[in-house]
């Protein structure tokens, strides 16, 4: 069996990636292989989670693995915030779909979602700190929101002008 291919990431300020994601429908083979998918393109871009609006398919689907030996794959699947705790820390993110940018963002630090794995059971995960922070930030992409969004106007237009000026050059070069 030959390793899954990774998935293109779409790139702000691609205007898909403001699509709102619909509930996955059924956890069938299509599904694992887009989770399978999904993971090989995150691990290869050096990412530590990934939602599926990213990759162009608008359902509710997200893998994360913030370990640091890349061997703790979370999959959530219509994921749901039960409970966000009202302490909120302003942290510095990135993003796959947002190149090369780093900005703080402030998120809850800890939250409690409920959600489908892999195999279609319900999972409660209780989250803090970096795990909590991506949960949030990839449930975001899944609302079409992407994290520069939080920003000022001004730093929003300029990390635009500069995405799409490096999409330009690279497409010359």
């Amino acid at each position: 069996m030959t390793a899954p291919l990774p998935l293109p990431i779409l790139r702000y300020p691609d205007p898909r990636l403001h699509t709102v994601a619909r509930p996955v429908a059924a956890v069938d083979q299509r599904i694992q292989d887009l989770i399978e998918r999904m993971f090989v393109t995150m691990y290869e871009a050096n990412g530590i989670g990934l939602a599926a609006t990213q990759v162009d398919v608008h359902e509710r689907l997200i893998v994360i693995d913030v370990s640091e030996t890349r061997d703790q794959r979370l999959v959530l699947i219509n994921p749901e915030i039960e409970w966000a705790s009202a302490e909120k820390r302003k942290g510095e993110e990135g993003c796959l779909s947002v190149p090369g940018i780093y900005d703080g963002v402030e998120r809850s630090v800890e939250v409690k979602v409920r959600a489908l794995d892999e195999h279609g059971h319900t999972r409660v995960i209780d989250a803090q700190g970096m795990l909590a922070v991506c949960i949030q930030h990839e449930m975001d992409h899944l609302l079409g929101k992407v994290f520069v969004e939080y920003l000022s106007p001004l730093k929003q237009n300029r990390i635009k002008t500069k995405l799409v000026k490096a999409e330009r050059e690279s497409r010359r070069g």
